[in-house]
């Protein structure tokens, strides 16, 4: 066996950061002594999710690498002796950020990096305002757990970002996520959309036989802008093995730390009964690179 101890941070969020910061740092400690050596934190979990308006002085909680940010949670890491997914609004230069995961490892450097591909523009959403699509591809992070799928929120809607990973080697893929609610909408539809959410996760788990976990953040946020009724995250953050089975999920509508036996060498034997990559018709699969066929 190959297990994996895997801690999952769902937490809501205030507009301070360090105090946001200190309350990441305690529950990786509290994982950590109940024998984490992964932990995953929610999407953009140093502050609100300020993507719900386009305002220029939301720019001002980007960070670059290194900085503050990265000084804290290698720190984090190394003193917790633990591989940390974390989630960064990066500032790479003037003008260019991004919405980069950044992954430590147990000693505290920096094991690898992955920035968002697929960028969300919807009400309350409003990411291309902030985020230039990533350009490093879909490439796993290699750690002293192993390789690591690391993708971010809206990539989660896509099978060919997971495919990729893990035909990349990738052995779990890993989601911070922001996602919720309107609280506007009804509870039929809010059912909906977080089954949705859970189902599409589940099948890139079957139909690339890896575990996958989804870190999401709860509570409810409100629009400063007043355009809209704010966004109430649906938390739900959970942990499926490589037939989807649920290993473990959080609830919709409080915080939660939880520590979750992961078996990846399982992972190789589910692949020998659903041979999904053996029988994959590669040579018929050209019309993908198209972003529609058209007659």
């Amino acid at each position: 066996m190959n297990m994996v101890k895997v801690g999952i941070v769902q937490h809501s969020f205030l507009g301070d950061v360090i105090a946001n910061r200190a309350r990441n740092l305690t529950a990786i400690e509290s994982l950590a002594s109940d024998g984490a050596e992964l932990v995953v934190l929610s999407e953009l979990h140093d502050s609100l999710y300020f993507c719900q308006t386009e305002d220029v002085e939301n720019f001002e909680l980007a960070e670059e690498i290194p900085s503050d940010f990265t000084e804290f949670y290698a720190d984090a890491a190394r003193s917790n002796n633990v591989v940390l997914v974390t989630s960064m609004f990066e500032r790479r230069a003037p003008g260019l950020y991004h919405n980069t995961a950044l992954v430590f490892d147990r000693d505290g450097s920096i094991a690898g990096k992955y920035r968002k591909m697929h960028i969300p523009d919807d009400p309350g959403f409003y990411e291309k305002f902030y985020f230039t699509p990533g350009d490093l591809g879909f490439v796993p992070v290699q750690t002293s757990l192993g390789k690591l799928g690391v993708l971010v929120c809206w990539d989660q809607w896509y099978p060919e970002a997971a495919r990729i990973m893990a035909m990349r080697g990738a052995e779990m893929l890993i989601y911070p996520t922001a996602i919720g609610w309107n609280p506007d909408d009804t509870p039929e539809e809010k059912a909906r959309q977080r089954e949705a959410w859970i189902t599409i996760q589940r099948s890139h788990a079957v139909a690339n036989g890896i575990p996958v976990v989804s870190v999401n953040r709860n509570g409810f946020e409100e629009d400063p802008s007043v355009q809209t009724s704010g966004i109430d995250f649906w938390g739900s953050s959970f942990i499926a093995g490589p037939q989807g089975e649920i290993l473990f999920m959080a609830p919709d509508n409080s915080s939660c730390e939880m520590v979750v036996d992961v078996d990846l060498s399982r992972s190789e034997n589910v692949r020998r009964w659903w041979p999904f990559l053996r029988d994959r018709r590669i040579d018929f699969y050209g019309p993908l690179n198209r972003r529609f066929l058209d007659e």
